[in-house]
């Protein structure tokens, strides 16, 4: 039974890494878990399921979520299916919230937590073409992954992954730290 939690901020690529990284992963036995979001619209990443607000909270209120929070107006979720991989003794990696660490530790005391990190101009350029937020949302953004760095240093151990090289260089990055988890950073 083995968790790992990926987080970092919006524009770090998150979903680019994991989507490189998907065949070593399975290769290693990791199952990718997929991740529910309240927007509008319909998803184009293979891990994330796009919900509207209502479907998310009758979901949630179902208890379908092990891991449920909040960020930038948003509600995210990743299904309970993530229990029964690891009781069954598989290995499970999330993508998940720094805000949310401390909870996901307290349900899940042996996770293992990566943070992918980037550049903040590299973040500023990557959210501001993406298009999905207006440009002040997107200092707002900027300025919540300040303070959530600042707030994860309290945090405990996890280890880092920088994201401001090549997505191939990143992926190395993140099997390492899943081979060597207690190396504190991983680039």
């Amino acid at each position: 039974m083995r968790l790992v939690y990926l987080m970092g901020p919006s524009g770090a690529g998150k979903d680019s890494l994991l989507q490189a990284a998907a065949q070593a992963l399975a290769e290693r036995g990791y199952h990718l878990a997929p991740r529910c979001v309240t927007r509008v619209g319909v998803s184009n990443e293979p891990l994330e399921e796009w919900l509207s607000e209502e479907v998310f909270a009758a979901r949630q209120a179902a208890g379908d979520f092990a891991l449920c929070w909040q960020a930038n107006g948003l509600s995210y979720g990743v299904p309970r299916q993530i229990d029964d991989w690891l009781q069954a003794g598989q290995a499970v990696l999330v993508n998940g919230s720094r805000g949310y660490l401390s909870e996901a530790r307290r349900r899940y005391p042996n996770l293992q937590a990566i943070c992918l990190e980037a550049p903040t101009p590299q973040l500023r350029e990557r959210l501001l073409k993406r298009g999905r937020e207006t440009a002040r949302q997107v200092e707002e953004r900027l300025l919540r992954h300040q303070q959530l760095q600042a707030a994860l240093r309290d945090a405990g151990a996890y280890c880092v992954v920088e994201a401001g090289g090549s997505l191939e260089k990143s992926v190395e990055a993140l099997l390492a730290c899943l081979d060597e988890p207690g190396q504190p950073t991983c680039s």
